[in-house]
């Protein structure tokens, strides 16, 4: 370890193959083939940041130069050449980052260098660190070196981004996957750093460090380092203040407030989210934890607490098993969405802590809505025989199976949900005052009008072409700008305009244009007309570059003649 720092994640850097965790495999492989010799050109180390990959490069380093051999590699007190290679100052092991050297140029100079053979050590090694920043031409330039090195010369890549390294340098290397640090096996490993830097932390903060670092050795010991320098040696560093220092807020108020959503008691979660929110916990944050336990409430039967990353603890679990059982999975999927949906408000709200009460306040509204839905369909709907029965016993001669007139080359009832689910049946005092006459199209989006579904009316305008309208049938053609759900919209709303199943057809005849269209059509008669007027000639006269952009009839002129 370096003795000479007092950045943790530095301190107690792996030396040996011995020293690194989670990586068992893959230092066994390497030893081996080493042993072996049969050490390839080049070794490649990928994986997410702070899982060794450039530790594991060095520790690589050092077994092919040690003056003592793989066998009896140096550990506590190092030889010359591994000294060197630990302070990163050996004559014959050169470390480039490609994030600043990205060059042909720089890769150029490296080939060059690699002509003359080793000063001290048995092999010359370049260590390339986030490999993957090189240019195309720099890849290109290497790759003959790279195939074919001298014995003396080794390459060690690493990179977070494999991806981005051509295939014609991934295929002339060895390459290593580094996994992420398993959470039992990292936590072990920073309770014996504590205990060596005689800190006091209790376990459940060490968990909360595990669950942020998701993996990463670098990141756990960072976090570590910040914790033990925040409070005073004498005080144990507990959970709530580890919270506190990462800005991360205690799992049982988010499921108290998810207890509080589902109950509908809005005051009470809005009370609850200022009170994380004044913990100084960010509502991008909040959402994304949100996101994490509606994961856990809806797969909390298929979960243990090992499982989940220290995320819970046993109350936690237990609160979230025991909530679980009364909230329909369909409400925790459909929130799930709604969340997703809700994390695009952010970039376009600039007060995201109003969004995420708007959002919360949704929420609620949104499972009575989901609750109301699952009560009805299980008590009072029809079944699809049920409907189907009807729809036969009013068939009349002349009509095709649903009742259809057989004319203007119909291609087919495209029923929606809304038409093929249970119809909903509702109090006779609720139809009374629901139900509307609608006899034409233009009825229709009067009551469009009247009911506030402007999106439904803009639809009809402007994307539908009107075939034909009887009593309760609709046959329609549409352009390629009709929302995917509009069938569906419409034969809802006119289930519940007018207490009747309304049969919606689709149709290859053109139809009438859209009303939009018709407007369209009138204003320009109507502009052509204007145009071809004595009056608009004489003033062209006047006015040579005047242009007529709009005509507006009076409508009280009109009226009065």
């Amino acid at each position: 370890m370096n003795k000479n720092t007092k950045v943790l994640a530095l301190k107690y850097r792996p030396q040996t193959f011995d020293d690194l965790i989670g990586q068992n495999v893959v230092a066994e492989t390497i030893s081996n083939s080493i042993k072996a010799n049969k050490v390839p050109n080049a070794y490649l180390f990928t994986g997410i940041r702070g899982i060794g990959k450039t530790t594991t490069a060095r520790i690589v380093a050092k077994s092919l130069n040690c003056s003592n051999g793989i066998d009896k590699l140096c550990k506590d007190d190092l030889c010359e050449n591994c000294t060197a290679i630990s302070n990163s100052n050996h004559i014959d092991v050169l470390e480039m980052d490609a994030a600043s050297k990205t060059g042909v140029d720089d890769v150029r100079d490296l080939i060059e260098f690699s002509r003359y053979g080793p000063t001290t050590a048995k092999y010359k090694i370049f260590i390339i660190d986030e490999v993957h920043m090189l240019s195309k031409q720099a890849f290109n330039a290497l790759l003959k070196t790279l195939e074919e090195p001298p014995e003396y010369l080794k390459f060690i890549f690493a990179t977070t981004e494999i991806k981005k390294i051509p295939i014609t340098v991934v295929s002339r290397c060895q390459r290593f996957d580094l996994s992420r640090i398993k959470s039992l096996e990292l936590l072990d490993f920073i309770k014996k750093i504590k205990d060596k830097e005689n800190g006091n932390v209790s376990d459940d903060a060490l968990k909360l460090i595990i669950k942020i670092s998701e993996g990463s050795v670098r990141d756990a010991l960072s976090l570590l380092d910040r914790a033990l320098l925040t409070l005073d040696k004498e005080k144990t560093l507990d959970l709530a203040s580890a919270q506190k220092i990462f800005g991360y807020f205690d799992k049982s108020q988010l499921i108290s407030l998810f207890d509080l959503i589902f109950e509908g008691k809005e005051t009470e979660v809005l009370k609850t989210y200022r009170k994380i929110y004044n913990q100084g916990v960010e509502p991008k944050i909040f959402i994304n934890d949100f996101l994490e336990l509606l994961y856990y409430f809806k797969n909390i039967e298929s979960l243990n607490i090992d499982g989940t990353n220290f995320s819970l603890n046993d109350e936690e679990f237990d609160r979230i098993k025991k909530i679980s059982e009364k909230v329909n999975n369909k409400t925790l999927i459909l929130f799930w969405q709604f969340t997703i949906k809700a994390l695009e408000e952010f970039d376009i709200v600039s007060n995201q802590h109003l969004s995420m009460e708007m959002f919360l306040i949704r929420l609620i509204h949104l499972k009575d809505i989901t609750n109301t839905s699952d009560t009805n369909y299980e008590n009072s709907h029809l079944t699809n025989e049920e409907i189907n029965q009807t729809s036969l016993s009013q068939k009349k001669d002349g009509d095709d199976l649903f009742g259809i007139k057989d004319k203007a080359e119909t291609i087919g009832q495209m029923k929606n949900i809304a038409q093929e689910e249970d119809i909903t049946l509702k109090d006779d005092k609720e139809f009374e005052t629901q139900i509307s006459p609608i006899s034409s199209f233009d009825d229709l989006l009067k009551i469009c009008s009247s009911k506030k579904e402007i999106k439904l009316k803009y639809q009809l305008e402007k994307n539908v072409n009107l075939v034909s309208f009887e009593d309760q049938r609709i046959e329609i053609s549409f352009n390629e700008d009709l929302d995917k759900d509009f069938i569906k919209d419409l034969s809802l709303k006119l289930y519940e305009w007018t207490n009747n199943r309304w049969i919606i057809t689709l149709s290859k005849t053109k139809g009438q244009p859209s009303k939009k269209q018709i407007e369209a059509n009138l204003r320009k008669e109507l502009l052509e007309n204007t145009k071809n007027s004595s009056i608009y000639k004489s003033i062209l006269k006047s006015f040579p570059d005047a242009e007529l952009v709009d005509v507006k009839i009076n409508v009280k002129e009109v009226k009065n003649d």
